[in-house]
C-alpha cells in the first residue's frame, strides 16, 4: 500500500454483520434459493419439519440471524446455499481468507492497482515490487505465490525489448560493419540514415492514424531495416563499376530501380492493411510510411551527405560473388536447370503436404514459465480458475433476464454434474425473478396450515403469525436493490444495467474443461449468447490467414502489372516467381519441421 501503486490492498475480510443481517431479512422472498422455494411451494410439511430439525440441531452451524427474528428459518437456508467459491475460507480470528494445500497454510491478499495492464510504466513497476516482496519472504522462510495479467504484460514489455535488441540492434551492428568493411570509408556509415528516417516515419503514421503504436508494431517492424538500408547500397554499390564514383551521377542511374522497388514493395506490404487483423494492419501502416521515408531520404538528402566521397570499395565481396557464380556454374553442369526446378517442386510439394494450421493466439504468447506455474497453483489452491469465455443475457426487462439465467442454469447444472464444469456465478443465484417472489409469498399463506410441529415445540403462535404478516409485507425486490447488499459484492460485476434494447448481464464460469460444450448450452435459448474472446481471436487468425494469402496473391498480380512496363510480360513472370518460390520453400520448410502455420 505503501509504493502508491495500488488503490486497494486486502487481506482481511471485515463483514459488516448487521448489514448482512439486514439483507438476509429483507430478501427472505427474493433470495430463496429454488430447492427451498420448490420445497416450501409443494412440501410446506416438510419444511416445516427440517425447521424443527434445524432448531434442535447443535450441529446445524451458525445463522448470523437469532431465531426470534426469523423462526421460520429462511435466512438460515439462504445463508447456508450461497455458492462456495473455492477452498478459501474466512478465519475468524483474524478475518484473514486462508487456505491449507500442500502442508502449508496460504493467506490470501488482493490489491487493485490504480491502472491497467495497459500502463506502460505500472506493469514493470509492479513486478520489480513483486521481486522485492519475494526476496524479503524468502528472508523470512515464507513463500509467495503471485498472479495477475499486470505480471504477463510486464513478462511482455521485456521480452519485446530483448528482441528489439538482439533483433534491432544486431542487424544494425552487421549492417555498420559490412558497410565498414565493403566500402572502408566512416563517411559511409552515412547510409543508415534513411533506416533511421524510415523507422521514425513508421512511427508518427502509426499515432498519426491509429493514435498509438502497439509493441509487436516495434519488433517485427525492425525487420524494416534491412529493407530499408538495401536504398542506399543501389548506388553505392556502382562504386565498383563507376570510375570515379560521385553519389549523384550514382543516384540517377539506379533511380528508376528504386523507385520500382518502392512500388513494388509497398503493395506487398500495404496488402496487409486489409486483413482482419487489426495488428498486421498497423504493422502494414508502419513498413509502408517507413519504406517511403527511406525512399526519400535515400534520394534527396544521403546524396548531398556523400557528395565528395571518393569510394574505394574493397575486391573481397567480388571474389565471394565470383565463388557463387563459379559453384552455380559447376552445378548446372551436373544437373540442369529443369531437374533443380522439379526436385525443387517435390521439395515444397512434400512439405506443404506435411504442413498444419494451428490458429490459437497462445502460440504467439510466450509467457514465462514461472507465472504459469505459479498461476495453476494459486489455481489449485483455492479453487478458483476462472476462464475467458462468458455467458451475455439480453432481455427486455430484469424478470425476464432472470428467467433466461434461470433456464440456463439448468444446463450449467447438468455440466458440473458431468464434471465438465466447476461453477458459475449468476446474478439469479443472487435474486429471483418477481414472478417466483410472488410464489413465495402466495406459498407462505398457506403455511399456518401446516405449522403445528413449530407450535408444538413452544414457538409462540403470535411470533409465527407476526413473522408472516412481515414477510407478506416486504417489498419485491429487484437487481439494483439485491446488489446494494454486503453479499452481492461478487455479483456486482456481473449486472451490465440498461441497454437500448433492455437490460443485460453476464454470467461468469469457472473450471471449464471442454469449452465446445458451451456453446450447445445456450443455442437454442433466446438472448443468451456465448462470448468466447480467445475463441474469436483465433477464428481472426484463422480468417487472417486465408484473407493475408488472398491479398498477397492479389498484391502478386498488382505487382506484375507494374512489372510489365519495363520488362514486359515474360521478365515479369520471371521476377514474380522468385519471391513466390521463396515463400513456398518457407512454408515447405515449417511442414518438413512440423511446426505448424
Amino acid at each position: 500500500q505503501a509504493s502508491g501503486l495500488f488503490e486497494k490492498v486486502q487481506w482481511t475480510l471485515q463483514a459488516d454483520l448487521p448489514a448482512l443481517r439486514t439483507q438476509l431479512l429483507q430478501g427472505r422472498l427474493a433470495m430463496l434459493q429454488a430447492a427451498d422455494r420448490q420445497l416450501l411451494i409443494e412440501h410446506p410439511d416438510t419444511f416445516v419439519q427440517q425447521r424443527v430439525q434445524a432448531l434442535f440441531d447443535p450441529f446445524n452451524g451458525y445463522s448470523l440471524v437469532p431465531s426470534q427474528d426469523d423462526w421460520l428459518g429462511l435466512t438460515g437456508r439462504i445463508q447456508n446455499s450461497q455458492p462456495q467459491r473455492g477452498s478459501v475460507q474466512l478465519d475468524i480470528g483474524s478475518g484473514a481468507l486462508v487456505a491449507d494445500a500442500d502442508g502449508k497454510s496460504w493467506v490470501l491478499l488482493r490489491a487493485r492497482t490504480t491502472g491497467n495492464a495497459f500502463d506502460m510504466n505500472l506493469p514493470l513497476q509492479v513486478a520489480d515490487l513483486l521481486k522485492h516482496s519475494r526476496e524479503e519472504a524468502a528472508r523470512h522462510d515464507v513463500q509467495l505465490l503471485a498472479a495477475s495479467g499486470l505480471l504477463y504484460a510486464a513478462s511482455g514489455q521485456q521480452q519485446a525489448a530483448r528482441e528489439m535488441t538482439w533483433v534491432g540492434g544486431g542487424a544494425t551492428v552487421g549492417i555498420l560493419l559490412l558497410l565498414l568493411l565493403a566500402f572502408r570509408r566512416w563517411r559511409v556509415l552515412l547510409a543508415f540514415v534513411p533506416v533511421l528516417v524510415g523507422m521514425l516515419f513508421g512511427a508518427v503514421a502509426c499515432v498519426a492514424l491509429f493514435g498509438h503504436m502497439h509493441v509487436m508494431t516495434l519488433v517485427l517492424g525492425s525487420s524494416l531495416i534491412g529493407v530499408a538500408v538495401d536504398y542506399p547500397l543501389h548506388y553505392l554499390s556502382k562504386s565498383w563499376s563507376l570510375k570515379p564514383w560521385h553519389s549523384w551521377p550514382a543516384l540517377r542511374m539506379t533511380l528508376p530501380g528504386l523507385t520500382l522497388s518502392l512500388i513494388t514493395s509497398g503493395i506487398g506490404y500495404l496488402a496487409l492493411a486489409w486483413t482482419p487483423f487489426p495488428a498486421l494492419t498497423q504493422i502494414a501502416a508502419f513498413s509502408a510510411a517507413g519504406l517511403l521515408g527511406a525512399y526519400l531520404s535515400a534520394v534527396c538528402l544521403l546524396p548531398a551527405l556523400l557528395k565528395g566521397v571518393d569510394l574505394r570499395p574493397a575486391q573481397w565481396p567480388l571474389h565471394v560473388c565470383e565463388l557463387l557464380l563459379d559453384c552455380r556454374e559447376a552445378l548446372l553442369k551436373q544437373a540442369k536447370t529443369p531437374v533443380l526446378l522439379a526436385l525443387l517442386i517435390a521439395f515444397c510439394v512434400g512439405g506443404l503436404l506435411q504442413l498444419s494450421s494451428k490458429n490459437d493466439i497462445r502460440q504467439w504468447i510466450s509467457a514465462p514459465q514461472q507465472l504459469t506455474d505459479e498461476a495453476r497453483t494459486i489455481a489449485r489452491i483455492t479453487g478458483y480458475q476462472p476462464t475467458s469465455q462468458f455467458f451475455l443475457i439480453r432481455a427486455a426487462n430484469q424478470q425476464q433476464l432472470l428467467e433466461r439465467q434461470t433456464a440456463l442454469r439448468e444446463r450449467l447444472d447438468q455440466l458440473i454434474g458431468l464434471e465438465k464444469l466447476q461453477g458459475y456465478l449468476s446474478l439469479n443465484q443472487l435474486v429471483s425473478p418477481p414472478n417466483q417472489q410472488q410464489q413465495v409469498r402466495e406459498a407462505l399463506s398457506k403455511l399456518p396450515s401446516f405449522w403445528q410441529p413449530l407450535l408444538d415445540i413452544g414457538v409462540p403462535a403470535e411470533a409465527l403469525q407476526a413473522e408472516l404478516t412481515k414477510l407478506q409485507a416486504l417489498p419485491a425486490v429487484d437487481i439494483d436493490t439485491a446488489l446494494t447488499g454486503p453479499l452481492a459484492e461478487p455479483y456486482r460485476a456481473l449486472w451490465l444495467g440498461p441497454t437500448d434494447d433492455g437490460v443485460a448481464a453476464m454470467v461468469s464460469l469457472q473450471g471449464l474443461n471442454n469449452p465446445a460444450l458451451l456453446r450447445l448450452q445456450g443455442e437454442d435459448l433466446p438472448g443468451v449468447t456465448l462470448v468466447d474472446r480467445l475463441g474469436e481471436l483465433n477464428n481472426v487468425f484463422a480468417a487472417t490467414q486465408v484473407s493475408a494469402a488472398e491479398l498477397k496473391l492479389a498484391s502478386c498480380v498488382l505487382i506484375v502489372l507494374v512489372l510489365i512496363l519495363p520488362f514486359g510480360l515474360g521478365g515479369a513472370l520471371r521476377i514474380i516467381a522468385l519471391p513466390l518460390l521463396a515463400a513456398l520453400c518457407s512454408l515447405a520448410s515449417l511442414g518438413w519441421l512440423g511446426q505448424p502455420l
